[in-house]
Parts: structure tokens; sequence; C-alpha cells
């Protein structure tokens, strides 16, 4: 690691510990008011957060509570919100106090060195283990001395301290392994129950279309085809009468025929199959409403359930960004690294978007997860939107 690196972790670190430090004092102030469950876990994200940035990535996930009411934040997560309250009480005092006190003595010991003269015999600077600066020697060897010390205590001990206490931090508040086991399972058995519920729908809605629109016209077909062969029968050189049976049937025919395509359309686009996921995706960002730029990069071979769930995931966030949005432009990236593919969609339009509010952000969120994937949603009053989505595709 270069010197500038190296000085740029401790002021890092240095900055860190501090703002321990004050948090560790407002917990002490604050205490029973950060007992409240909600303020608690507010108050564990963020240092969470804070502890994730410091050491650069994050150790364990911390996923928020799904719960509605007044079990909302009951749980695991808040015993160890909780825990963290007395924890980070000492740990920031603890490792914050040393941190002010290193870079606190470093201002007198300047002062001492320059300004020593300025003060009254009585009243004059004692830097170094609280020996009295009486002339230009002391000034000039314990203030150098005093600032030497400090800065290269700061050196080493900062950057470690800082990661110390982000550690401690991590390990109270991060779930255990079974939790997020745990965790994983809730999700998959709710989502596979959403899944099964959608899938029944979706079936009910297909066999409603075929009944109602295709199976009727094709019955209709076949009544005109056998009028039509009955009149051939009986009298074959009534050409006029078959010639518009004839054409009533061709076309109830392709009426049916695009009927059935668009059921079809519904359980797997073709252009999926045609275009492949580049080319769906191309297609969809091409007619979007609103300018938008399209990034993907090399994403290999993807399984055909995933392909789905993404361009239909895609189509859904742009129809929205259409409608809702008031965007002038917006961006789809899709990456992948090793078996995990993300997508992101932006615009820059108002904000504002909640899939709690029976939008089809719901939708997308519900296809994602049916896949144990996730979705983030950042879209704060005036914008951007940001949709994030990962899903597993294999390696």
């Amino acid at each position: 690691m270069t010197s500038g690196r190296r000085w740029a972790r401790v002021r890092r670190s240095g900055g860190y510990l501090l703002v321990s430090l004050a948090s560790g004092i407002a917990t002490v102030l604050a205490l029973p008011l950060l007992c409240v469950p909600r303020l608690a876990r507010l108050w564990a994200d963020w240092h969470h957060d804070r502890a994730t940035r410091l050491l650069g990535t994050p150790m364990a996930s911390r996923p928020a509570p799904r719960a509605a009411g007044r079990r909302a934040w009951a749980g695991p997560s808040t015993g160890r919100d909780l825990l963290w309250l007395p924890v980070n009480a000492i740990t920031g005092v603890a490792f914050g106090l040393t941190a002010l006190l290193c870079v606190g003595n470093l201002l007198p010991a300047a002062v001492a060195t320059a300004l020593w003269w300025a003060f009254e015999p009585e009243d004059r600077p004692r830097p170094f283990v609280d020996v009295p600066v009486t002339g230009w020697a002391t000034a000039l060897t314990l203030g150098p001395l005093q600032i030497i010390l400090l800065t290269t205590l700061a050196y080493l001990c900062f950057p470690m301290m800082a990661r110390v206490h982000a550690r401690i931090c991590l390990a109270v508040l991060s779930h255990s392994t079974a939790e997020q086991l745990a965790d994983r399972v809730a999700v998959l058995t709710r989502t596979r129950a959403d899944v099964l519920d959608a899938h029944g729908a979706e079936l009910r809605r297909i066999e409603r279309d075929l009944h109602d629109g295709t199976q009727a016209r094709l019955v209709a077909i076949a009544m005109r085809l056998a009028v039509a062969r009955q009149v051939l029968s009986d009298n074959p050189r009534n050409e006029q009468f078959l010639a518009e049976l004839l054409r009533d049937a061709h076309e109830g025919t392709e009426e049916a025929m695009t009927e059935l395509r668009g059921v079809i359309r519904t359980v797997y686009p073709p252009i999926l199959a045609d275009r492949g996921l580049v080319g769906a995706l191309t297609a969809v960002t091409a007619r979007c409403g609103v300018p938008t730029r399209l990034n993907i990069g090399d994403i290999e071979r993807v399984p055909a359930a995933v392909e789905a769930v993404v361009y239909f995931a895609v189509a859904e966030a742009l129809t929205n960004v259409t409608r809702h949005s008031r965007a002038t432009t917006a961006s789809v990236r899709v990456s992948r690294a090793a078996d995990r593919l993300s997508v992101v969609v932006t615009d820059n339009g108002t904000g504002g978007a909640d899939d709690r509010l029976g939008t089809g952000l719901a939708g997308i969120r519900g296809r994602v997860l049916a896949l144990d994937g996730t979705v983030e949603i950042d879209s704060p009053a005036g914008g951007p939107t940001t949709i994030t989505m990962e899903l597993l595709c294999g390696s």
C-alpha cells in the first residue's frame, strides 16, 4: 500500500472512531428512547452500514423485516439490535476516546512548540508527560517528540482499532448462518405459495381465454365447414353459398390463430425463442415511450425461466417509466458475475415508486422472488428511481 493510501485510511479510520465516540455517548444519553424496537432497528442499521463500508466487503446480510403490524420489528434482529446498544456504548466510547485523546493532544504539542513564550510562566504548556516548556530547548524537543509519537500511534493503530470496532459491530448485528437459512426458507416458502397462486390464476386465465375465445371460434368454424359439406352433398352447384361459408371459415381460422398466438405470447414470448434475451431486450427498449439506453455485458447462456422473468420485469418496469415517472431518459443495464445475473433499470423521473401500492412493481418482485432472486427499489420523492434485480442463473 502506498503512503498516500495509507494516510487516507488513517484519516478515514480516525473519522470513523470519532463518530463512534459520539455515537456511544448518544447511545448512553438516549438509551430509553433507543430501546424502542423500531428506533433500535434504525440505529443498528446505521451502524451496520458504517461498519460494512469501512471494511469494504459485507460480512453478512441484514435483511429488513417483512412482517406487518405490531410484529414488524419483532424477532431475532430486535434482540441483536437491543444488544448492540450497550456494546456500542462501551466500544464506541473506549475506541473513540482513545482516538480523541491522540488527536486532541497533537494541537497542544504544536502550540507548545511555536508559542510557548506567549504564555505566563505558570500557564505554559506541558506537552510531554506533564513536563513544562521553559525555553526553546524543551519546546523544540518535547513538542516535536509528542507530535511524532502521537502521529505514529495514529498511523499504526487507528486503522486496526476501526476495523476491530467494525467487526464487533457486524458480529453483533449480522444474522448467524442458522438465522440466514431460516430467513431464506421463510422467503422461499412465501414465494412458493405466491407462485402456486399465480400459477393457478394463470391457468384459469388461459383456460378462460381458450374457452371464450379460441374454442368458440373453432366451434363456429367446424359448424360452417359441416354446413358447407352438407351443401356440397345436397346442391354442389350452389357455389356462391359455398364460397361465403368457406370465406367465413377462413376468416374465423385466422382470428382463432391470432387469439391463440396472443395466449401463447403471455406464457413465453416468441421473441425470446427467436432473438434471445439480448434481442428481446433491444426490442423492448426500442419500443419504450422514453428514450432508453441499453447496456448488456457478456451474460453467456441464461436459463429460459430466467430469460422470461428478466424480459417481463424489464418490460413492466419500462411501462411504469412511460406511464408514471415523467422521465425524459431511462437506462437498462444487464451484467453477469459468476452465477448471478444483475439487471438495473433507472430513470430520471419524479420517483416515489412503491410496490406496496399494488402497482406493476409488485408483479416484478413476485416474479424475481419466485426464482430465489432479490429486488431492491430505490425511488425517493423527486427521483431518480433505480430498480435492481439479481437472479441465480447457474455457473
